[in-house]
């Protein structure tokens, strides 16, 4: 699990990404993401409604977006604050499928944000 230091957690930082920030659309999952001041770690946060499937499935998908996150944020990914919201589809999705969609979410955010941003 990202330290919490990359995490979004109030409810105020969750409704500025989603409303304020850049959306992009994909199969498995919306990606919001908004560029925060320079140098600043990167924040992810996670939406995982009853829409996707029982508490065993949300989790499981909450964990395989978790485990992108860290991988992003290990090759150096910072600011910008990225919030996913799963659609009912990453259910049946497998890691890599999942992990090659968040990827190019955010790559595209990331060129289209803040091409000076750090990142991979």
């Amino acid at each position: 699990m990202p330290a919490r230091q990359h995490r979004v957690i109030r409810g105020e930082d969750y409704r500025r990404v989603v409303r304020a920030g850049r959306r992009v659309g994909g199969a498995f999952c919306i990606t919001h993401a908004l560029v925060r001041s320079e140098g600043e770690a990167a924040r992810f946060g996670f939406i995982v409604s009853k829409a996707v499937g029982n508490a065993v499935t949300r989790n499981l998908i909450r964990r395989r977006m978790k485990t992108v996150a860290e991988r992003r944020l290990s090759d150096g990914f910072t600011g910008i604050d990225v919030v996913f919201r799963a659609l009912p589809a990453a259910a049946t999705a497998s890691f890599r499928e999942l992990e090659r969609e968040m990827d190019r979410a955010i790559d595209r955010v990331q060129r289209e944000l803040a091409p000076g941003v750090q990142g991979s």
